[in-house]
């Protein structure tokens, strides 16, 4: 009986790896059905050898019918070689490569007729002498004459399904993929030696130890479920939808933010948000199990649901969307209160409606916050239209070859003074036109360029141009006592900043009180030590700084009594609301506070000589905005205030 102890210990181990994928939740999803299929058929493979081991070791083999015996043996080679199919069927699913293999239908009916032929080849080999395997005049088991075919078939799978691991090693990790390599190599090495001894029953426990390191590896919840929710997470939104860019496979993904995350949020406890997430989550299960839709889940993070559907039909997707979309904008009952959501629900075909994987993931982000609301379920497609979302992963390489060519412009917007009844300053604004999109919003690609990194290079840029721009003998002559120049969040956040500003400044012998620094509401929020030195230092060396878009969001005015500021600017959200008379006795009582803080006011967006008399009448220092000028190239720049000196 020592022949069956390596089963034993196989068969143990594989229970031990079926419990474990069960409780661990990782029963949903193509891969890990195909993983939990993977080990049942082993399981079962095993415990049909051990019978039939069992028999055939023992002493008295003869007491046991020999039809018993038959089946025994015909069911553990059968699966045995299903094991091979199913291997196959689980690297087509690691790979998410269904769309590629050649000709579905065809594979699908070649794999039927094969387990067809196996499974009769099996059903008459009693009465064929034995073609597969028999008992001769001992009851010993013997290998019949085609047996050698079974391997044939079993390793014809497992090499093809290595050969596609190999040509899609790059959708893994190192780690993941050797894991998934010795799937194989402990198959080869053990049926080998299996083979060249049948008295080592090893077979069963390599692949047994294989699956566990597999289990271990790659087989990890931690990597893919969220904890909250049970649904797949946010790391595995990002691989398998990479995965699907890259396969080329065609796909939809239906997106559901809910936009008012934060206010929820911000109302219910820890436990609270939890049980709610875990609620809308359930829902969204619900509706894809009643309609047969067979998706994957994900929920990504703050209200971010995505349902991905492996499938063209229209009528389906849509009715998912709607079905979602209608039990969400029902709200929820939630201990003891009636939680109203705001959905967005938007259909988003892949590659179609979005081109590549970074495009996606940009436009699911924050979709809620670009697009009014209306209840209605959206269409990627529809928005894509109205959106700059087609400059996808262009944004970068415009951004990059802006730079390299110094193609990026940098624009003045006068500033003019109440008091003195003349332009004396200017803000300096960065431009980027392309070839094929036109004029890009600042608003995307400087949100770009903090993310890839070169806003440090555009902001030295800037920095250069305003600074050659204020040496010069044209901007002497205009009498213009500084340019303000913005510094960004992340340009703040760079230990060496200061050094910078001050070298170029020093290259084109420019004096510090001829530039203002403008950080935002955003940046002064970030109290790190690094940008509190930067601050320090260039007020210590004579620079000045402004405030920008003060009145958006929440407002502190012990950000404005701490910091070395100079200037505030008011948001132009103060200029809107022009109408609003309880809106203008907080903005009078603001600008009173501001002036006894010895602060100088900039205002922001105003577009009529009525409002320039209004904030001149509130004794507001300086007035910025259309009503004078847009933001101009520097050439025309010097004409306007050149012209208005006359």
């Amino acid at each position: 009986m020592d022949a069956v102890y390596f089963d034993v210990c196989a068969l143990i181990i594989m229970i031990v790896l079926l419990f474990s994928v069960v409780s661990r939740r990782m029963t949903s999803g193509t891969v890990n059905r195909a993983f939990l299929g993977f080990i049942l058929i082993n399981l079962v493979t095993n415990a049909f050898d051990i019978w039939a081991i069992a028999m055939d070791v023992s002493e008295t083999p003869w007491i046991y019918p020999i039809p018993l015996r038959y089946i025994s043996h015909t069911f553990y080679l059968f699966l045995h070689n299903a094991t091979a199919l199913v291997y196959y069927i689980y690297i087509i699913a690691l790979t998410d490569t269904w769309h590629k293999l050649w000709n579905i239908r065809v594979q699908k009916i070649l794999a039927i007729a094969l387990t067809v032929f196996f499974a009769g080849i099996f059903a008459v080999n009693p009465f064929t002498d034995g073609l597969v395997f028999y008992f001769d005049e001992n009851f010993q088991y013997t290998r019949g004459t085609i047996f050698p075919l079974l391997y044939v078939f079993a390793f014809s799978f497992m090499l093809s399904g290595t050969i596609r691991l190999i040509k899609y090693n790059k959708l893994f990790s190192r780690e993941k993929y050797r894991a998934l390599l010795m799937l194989f190599l402990f198959s080869v090495i053990t049926v080998t030696i299996q083979w060249l001894n049948r008295e080592l029953r090893v077979e069963m426990l390599g692949a047994a130890l294989s699956m566990l390191y597999v289990s271990i590896m790659v087989q990890r919840p931690e990597d893919r479920v969220d904890p909250i929710t049970g649904l797949l997470k946010y790391e595995a939104y990002a691989a398998d939808m990479r995965k699907n860019f890259t396969n080329e496979k065609h796909v939809t993904s239906i997106l559901a933010n809910i936009s008012n995350f934060n206010a929820l949020n911000s109302m219910l406890n820890y436990d609270g948000m939890n049980s709610l997430l875990k609620t809308i989550a359930d829902i969204i299960t619900t509706v894809d199990r009643d309609l047969k839709a067979h998706a994957e889940i994900y929920y990504l993070d703050r209200g971010r649901f995505r349902i991905v559907l492996n499938t063209d039909q229209a009528e389906l997707i849509y009715l998912i969307s709607e079905k979602i979309n209608f039990v969400l904008k029902q709200g929820i009952s939630f201990n003891g209160m009636e939680l109203n959501l705001i959905a967005y629900v938007c259909i988003t075909r892949c590659p179609e409606d979005v081109p590549d994987f970074k495009t996606l993931m940009l436009f699911g982000n924050d979709i809620h916050n670009r697009t009014p609301y209306t209840g209605q379920v959206l269409r990627a497609s529809e928005i894509a239209q109205k959106s700059p979302f087609g400059l996808g992963n262009e944004l970068d390489e415009i951004i990059d070859r802006a730079i390299a060519d110094r193609s990026f412009k940098v624009y003045y917007q006068p500033i003019y003074s109440t008091a003195e009844k003349r332009f004396v300053s200017a803000e300096a604004l960065l431009r980027l036109k392309d070839d094929k999109y036109g004029f890009i919003s600042p608003e995307l690609f400087i949100v770009a360029a903090e993310r890839s990194g070169a806003i440090h290079k555009i902001g030295d840029f800037v920095m250069e141009e305003v600074c050659r721009f204020i040496a010069s003998e044209e901007f002497e002559k205009l009498g213009l006592e500084y340019i303000e120049v913005n510094l960004s969040v992340a340009q703040c956040m760079s230990p060496d900043l200061a050094d910078k500003i001050l070298n170029i400044m020093e290259k084109y012998k420019v004096a510090p009180d001829k530039i203002n620094l403008e950080i935002t509401e955003t940046a002064a929020d970030y109290a790190q030590n690094i940008m509190t030195e930067n601050i320090d230092k260039l007020h210590s060396e004579g620079f000045t700084f402004s405030l920008d878009d003060y009145g958006t969001g929440y407002s502190n005015i012990n950000r404005v009594a701490s910091l070395p500021l100079t200037i505030v600017k008011l948001d132009k959200s103060f200029v809107a609301a022009e109408d609003n008379q309880r809106m203008w006795i907080v903005l009078r009582n603001t600008v009173k506070m501001l002036k006894a803080m010895d602060m100088h006011i900039v205002v922001e967006g105003v577009e009529t000589k009525q409002l320039v008399e209004k904030f001149a009448d509130m004794e507001c220092d300086y007035i910025q905005g259309y009503y004078f000028s847009r933001p101009i190239p520097e050439e025309d720049f010097v004409k306007f205030v050149a012209n208005s000196l006359t």
